[in-house]
């Protein structure tokens, strides 16, 4: 039995710090693709996410790959649930300026490089068809394997591929032109 089965077994059994381990390992990954996919409230979801994980976990057989798959699974369902509710609910508006903070927070100029790197993801990201967005973050952000991310979304192993290649070529073709004007 390798570290992960230990892991994993243990986990099944309830083990808080098993728990602990794998929720560490998988969580970074998980909010990317949600706060990728643009999710209203990524931290949120991730704990659905994860919530659903300790539920489930008794039931689940597989090795580490199968596992994280079935993890990049249950996100990628809890994100199109929680896409399903936002379109039924009426959202309430709110006044700006109960969001500004009173007072400085931080280092200002490594919050606005942040900000910048952020905003360039998010808009290559929404330059991609939602079928190449979730490829490329299952793919990139959660380590899935083709035949991993084909069964999380239910497509082909070659509709996968061929996603992959076209979002990989057209953020390619954004970034160039960037590249000798910046």
């Amino acid at each position: 039995m390798n570290g992960f089965e230990r892991v994993l077994a243990a986990a099944r059994e309830g083990d808080p710090d098993a728990l602990a381990r794998i929720y560490r390992e998988l969580a970074p990954g998980v909010l990317g693709y949600l706060r990728g996919q643009g999710a209203a409230d990524p931290e949120d979801l991730a704990g659905e996410v994860f919530v659903a994980v300790v539920e489930r976990i008794r039931g689940f057989r597989g090795d580490e790959r199968a596992f994280r798959s079935w993890v990049f699974t249950i996100a990628h369902h809890r994100l199109a649930d929680a896409r399903r509710r936002a379109a039924r609910r009426r959202e309430t508006a709110m006044d700006p300026r109960r969001l500004v903070p009173a007072g400085p927070v931080g280092d200002v100029v490594e919050e606005a490089m942040a900000a910048l790197g952020t905003r360039w993801a998010k808009d290559a990201l929404a330059s991609l068809t939602p079928d190449q967005r979730d490829v490329v973050l299952l793919r990139i952000l959660g380590g899935l394997s083709v035949e991993d991310t084909a069964r999380a979304l239910g497509k082909s192993r070659g509709a996968v591929k061929t996603l992959q290649r076209r979002a990989l070529a057209a953020l390619a073709r954004r970034i160039q032109p960037e590249a000798v004007s910046g």
